[in-house]
């Protein structure tokens, strides 16, 4: 099997293909669409493969460090989960946001991958944290209510904030806390983000 490749870079696509060339051979590999931006064609380019074989086609996964691809790996082994979703769900989330997902029962983390639906995201929390060595998912709160991040999350998207800018500041809050002071930390968060930032003069400094 090919466990890596090391070589140069000759063409990347947006839609998360590159050919690396090595040793005089091109190799098309998919990489997560995070990936992408770093492999510039003409530039060294090394990744850490995952070699799917099948009748018709052979196919070379390739991802920048061994724990997107054992995260790529542990993503296959789950029940209906081919290459292209392992990958989607690795273009949207790194495989620490995705253990954090699968700790915290957030559904709808995994729903914002193409081709998730509710009922394949429940089956992957369950069948995840076995395999990314977490403790059992546990999507509601002890009293049967939704857990405080997917608080949080519905109360954002009733504000009016989009998907996107929802998970990245859900990424950026403390694990723990009260639904009030998180709720309150992501609209701070969200405010600086949404802020204008100052138009410079020539002289580096900010306009009046």
């Amino acid at each position: 099997m090919i466990g890596s490749l090391r070589g140069t870079v000759l063409d990347r696509a947006i839609g998360g293909e590159v050919l690396l060339e090595v040793g005089g051979v091109g190799y098309r590999v998919a990489v997560p669409a995070g990936a992408v931006g770093a492999l510039e064609p003409g530039g060294p380019g090394f990744l850490f493969t995952h070699l799917v074989v099948r009748d018709d086609a052979l196919s070379l996964y390739g991802f920048p460090d061994r724990e997107q691809r054992d995260t790529f790996e542990a993503l296959m082994s789950a029940t209906g989960v081919g290459p292209k979703l392992a990958l989607a769900i690795l273009s949207a989330h790194s495989p620490s946001a995705l253990r954090r997902a699968v700790i915290e029962g957030d559904l709808d983390a995994l729903t914002l991958v193409p081709g998730v639906g509710k009922r394949t995201a429940q089956r992957l929390m369950i069948e995840l944290a076995a395999k990314l060595g977490t403790d059992a998912p546990d999507p509601v709160a002890a009293d049967g209510g939704p857990s405080v991040r997917a608080e949080v999350r519905a109360a954002l998207e009733g504000l009016g904030y989009g998907a996107e800018e929802v998970r990245t500041v859900l990424g950026a809050l403390p694990v723990e806390g009260p639904v009030e002071v998180l709720l309150r930390e992501a609209l701070r968060l969200l405010a600086m983000e949404r802020a204008p930032r100052p138009v410079l003069n020539g002289n580096g400094n900010a306009r009046a």
